[in-house]
């Protein structure tokens, strides 16, 4: 389809593979949905969409929950694009070999194809990615280079549009990939008609970090939560601790005081280590340069950076990363930081 063809219809067909994740998918088909008619009367004027398995039968996700109807599937050329929501990935998890040979054939039809979730394996064992740039969500990071060493993954954005391969990480960031499109199809105010009705204020774009892998333990003091969860959502800059006091609804020296009796630690200490230790992750993790991870963590510049760096973990930037290449070494573990407060006295 033309983009400046507004006015034909979207026409996405959705291939749901064994125990497909829900969320993705259904924010992704909502949005379309949203996006399709006037107010919410769900007709397919504007967006068409066709459910798809291999047998025809409904489709089992992850959580259970079944959708039907589903059709077997159809001839690529009828959609704009096919959307393939990949399942639970474990060591029985079954290959759908229907399901890739039809991959195969819609990539052959030059049909653009979008991986969601670990519906990028899919494409990666079609023979689909090869020389592609390949978004994975950070959580699936270590399976993809367990499973397919050859495959460089992206773990640092929500969706990467490589032409005729997208591939998004899946979750809430299925929303963005739909309102991106359906915004390059049909206009921007489709876009946000169906995003405002989600209750989202705008579509980010898919160069958006996604949100890293902090696991907290259990914290009982509610404010040292929320400025936890403050600090986990601003990973990208060095906030001062009197903004984030304020953000929290306490002053600078309560906060400093919780901090401590809590954590053992000051907030701005505790800051600081936090985005230590997102660097850390990135070096691990992805190709960016040491300076743009430098300034994705917040800090001033390179030589800053690696001074702190080299103080926190006894080793430079360059070192560490060198290490990491390094054969038969672990690779810093994907849940990167646990937290617990102390324990109660």
């Amino acid at each position: 389809m033309s983009l400046s063809s507004r006015d034909e219809p979207l026409s996405v067909g959705f291939v749901l593979l064994h125990r497909f994740t829900l969320m993705p998918f259904a924010a992704f088909a909502d949005c379309l949905r949203l996006a399709a008619d006037e107010g919410d009367r769900s007709r397919q004027l504007r967006c068409h969409w066709t459910f798809m398995t291999s047998t025809g039968g409904p489709a089992v996700s992850s959580c259970g929950a079944a959708v039907s109807p589903c059709e077997t599937f159809r001839d690529p050329a009828e959609f704009d694009y096919i959307v393939v929501i990949g399942g639970v990935q474990d060591e029985k998890a079954r290959t759908d070999t229907t399901a890739l040979a039809y991959l195969r054939r819609a990539a052959a039809a030059r049909v653009p194809l979008v991986g969601v979730c670990t519906g990028v394996f899919a494409l990666i064992q079609a023979g689909l990615m090869t020389g592609r740039r390949c978004c994975v969500s950070w959580y699936h990071h270590r399976d993809m280079i367990q499973r397919f060493p050859a495959i460089e993954p992206v773990a640092d954005r929500l969706f990467v549009d490589d032409g005729d391969r997208i591939t998004c990480a899946g979750g809430a960031a299925s929303a963005d990939l739909a309102a991106y499109l359906i915004e390059r199809h049909l206009g921007k105010a489709w876009a946000m008609k169906s995003l405002h009705i989600m209750l989202l204020e705008e579509a980010r774009a898919g160069s958006q970090p996604q949100p890293q892998p902090v696991v907290f333990g259990k914290v009982e003091d509610r404010l040292v939560r929320r400025a936890l969860a403050v600090l986990e959502q601003h990973l990208g800059e060095a906030m001062s601790m009197d903004v984030l006091a304020e953000r929290v609804g306490t002053s600078r020296r309560n906060l400093e005081r919780r901090f401590r009796e809590t954590l053992g630690v000051g907030p701005q200490k505790f800051a600081r280590d936090l985005r230590l230790r997102y660097g850390l992750w990135l070096l691990h993790y992805t190709g960016k340069s040491i300076t743009e991870i430098g300034e994705r963590c917040g800090f001033a510049d390179t030589a800053h950076f690696s001074r702190r760096f080299r103080s926190t973990f006894g080793a430079t930037p360059s070192e560490m990363r060198k290490r990491a290449s390094e054969t038969g070494r672990e690779r810093v573990d994907p849940f990167f930081l646990h937290v617990e407060g102390r324990p109660a006295l």
